[in-house]
């Protein structure tokens, strides 16, 4: 398989499950498997067009941005607690991250960790949406602080690849009284701070095997535009799901998806 083929396949997995509650991180473990390929060569190329999914949700909601510029210029009340529920939430990730962070890359190298993680997040999800009860929030700045350092540390738990940073965040906000769409938009959005935080550091630390891993910036610029598309179509449709049928219909396929990567785990 060629370099340019297996950017544009990494590429479309990074776009389809990035804000889809299945673990894009889990995901590409489990592609390099499948595929073949050496995951280590293909590590930080991973990271980086995470950036391109990233600019998706920046020009998706472009107006949203723009609009909280306004307030925050303005002093508007609202704009100052949307930007302040976003970096509260995201300290527990970035403060965890830190700590945990040799941990966190033993287990990128475990497939079955991936699979078990499928399973029990499908299970998890159809739990969360039987019990929740109706929302009471409505709009990312209405969130309380001590519910959104709540959301906070449940995104800690996509630390172990499988869990999903969107399906946990998302997850997480429902259970504490945020109805869908908003818990949505509230995971698209902290992604942001999120994946530039963990892409930073990665490139900090591993800045080298952007030389010495063979995958060259045109790869890397294939990968990037290829997640930047297709991210912009499935978050749109991402939304119009969630607003009819809820997260189920993703619970389901985490769960097929898990016992199937078992399966193939186990006999190949």
């Amino acid at each position: 398989m060629t370099t340019l083929l297996v950017a544009i396949l990494l590429g479309i997995v990074e776009g389809v499950t990035e804000f889809l509650p299945v673990s894009s991180t889990g995901h590409l473990i489990l592609a390099s498997e499948l595929m073949g390929y050496d995951s280590a060569r293909w590590a930080m190329f991973n990271v980086v067009i995470q950036l391109g999914a990233i600019l998706a949700v920046v020009v998706l909601y472009w107006r949203t941005f723009w609009a909280v510029l306004e307030g925050l210029l303005k002093r508007n009340p609202v704009s100052i607690r949307f930007v302040r529920n976003l970096l509260i939430a995201f300290i527990p990730a970035a403060v965890i991250g830190l700590v945990l962070h040799k941990h966190i890359e033993a287990l990128l190298g475990a497939p079955k960790v991936v699979a078990w993680a499928l399973i029990v997040g499908g299970v998890a999800i159809l739990v969360i949406e039987r019990l929740v009860k109706a929302a009471t929030i409505h709009g990312i700045a209405e969130i309380p602080v001590v519910r959104v350092i709540g959301i906070g540390f449940v995104q800690c738990l996509a630390m172990v690849p499988g869990v999903s940073r969107s399906g946990a965040t998302i997850m997480g906000a429902l259970s504490l009284g945020v109805e869908r769409r908003t818990a949505a938009e509230f995971s698209f959005f902290l992604a942001i701070p999120t994946m530039l935080g963990a892409t930073a550091l990665e490139l900090l630390k591993n800045r080298e095997m952007l030389v010495t891993s063979g995958v060259g910036w045109g790869e890397i610029g294939v990968g990037f535009v290829v997640a930047f598309v297709v991210a912009l179509a499935v978050i749109k449709w991402f939304v119009g799901i969630v607003s009819k049928h809820g997260f189920t219909p993703f619970a389901y396929y985490r769960i097929v998806a898990g016992v199937a990567a078992l399966i193939w785990l186990s006999v190949r």
